[in-house]
């Protein structure tokens, strides 16, 4: 099979990895970038021209779409979908993850545990949806931050209706959501494949930040799953429809909560902490895969 992987860096650790698995399973890989694409879009059916030449024989494709391009690099992944190209990961799942609120709604009608969350369209009641959380502590979110930027930890009261009201004035997004203190600024990241999980690191941020984000000098290191977090990990990447999902959980005296999926997590972290080709669990995931009949599309809930 000829299997690309969208990505626009080819030297990063996820798009290297990910090539040499496809070569070691006896596949041509190649690495596309996506906004180099141009898609055309007629009678004849849709087809895809990069760098001038129009691509063909692709099986299949594993989408790592930046945050920031996440508009452009869907609209690639589903043109390839209309050509009847396997895609690891759907362009409605991709759309779907990036959305923090519609991420939670979607847990939240799954059934699946989270910490409790508001939203509002700029409401002037600060201190009654910084209450309907629990009150401050709280954890305050851009709706699109990534890889932890646009997250304050706001520890009293005040703080808090400072921050909310700073991001209302600059009329940009947020959800205000519960601290869960006993995580001790640590998460579980779990990695689904298939809807099976692959891998399981716990992440701990440095000392005195509270996000645990690797990219933010946390440290990771191997965790033994429980069933309940095993079981939390599974169902919140069928909700958001990712047979590839990085899941992050909170351990609380609760049980397992699930904070976010991840349609484009990082193979690095938990490939190092865990010793696991991750990489290869997916291109094994492709090749349970044939690519679809020509012009199908998943249909998936929005």
């Amino acid at each position: 099979m000829k299997i690309a992987v969208l990505s626009r860096n080819s030297s990063l650790y996820s798009t290297r990895r990910l090539l040499q698995a496809i070569e070691a399973r006896g596949h041509e890989g190649v690495v596309i970038d996506h906004l180099k694409c141009d898609l055309v879009i007629e009678a004849e059916g849709p087809s895809i021209y990069y760098q001038g030449e129009k691509l063909e024989g692709i099986s299949a494709v594993i989408p790592r779409i930046g945050a920031s391009v996440t508009f452009y690099g869907t609209a690639v992944v589903r043109q390839f979908e209309m050509m009847g190209v396997f895609s690891t990961t759907y362009s409605q799942s991709i759309v779907r993850s990036r959305d923090k609120l519609r991420s939670l709604q979607l847990l939240s009608g799954a059934g699946l545990p989270m910490p409790k969350t508001a939203f509002t369209n700029y409401s002037k009641e600060e201190k009654n949806l910084i209450d309907t959380v629990g009150g401050a502590p709280v954890i305050i979110k851009l709706l699109e931050g990534t890889q932890g930027l646009g997250v304050v930890l706001a520890e009293t009261r005040k703080a808090a209706q400072s921050v909310v009201e700073a991001f209302h004035g600059l009329k940009a997004r947020i959800i205000v959501q519960e601290f869960i203190k006993e995580a001790k600024a640590s998460d579980l990241r779990v990695f689904v494949v298939d809807g099976k999980v692959v891998g399981a690191m716990k992440r701990t941020g440095k000392e005195g930040e509270f996000r645990s984000n690797l990219h933010r000098g946390g440290n990771a290191e191997v965790v033994k799953l429980s069933r309940a977090e095993r079981t939390a990990a599974i169902k919140a990447a069928n909700a958001m429809g990712l047979s590839v999902a990085g899941v992050d959980i909170l351990q609380s005296a609760r049980g397992p909560l699930i904070l976010e999926v991840n349609s484009s997590p990082g193979l690095e972290g938990i490939e190092k902490a865990t010793g696991v080709d991750i990489a290869g669990r997916i291109v094994e995931y492709i090749e349970k895969n044939q690519p679809k009949k020509k012009g199908t599309i998943s249909k998936l809930k929005a």
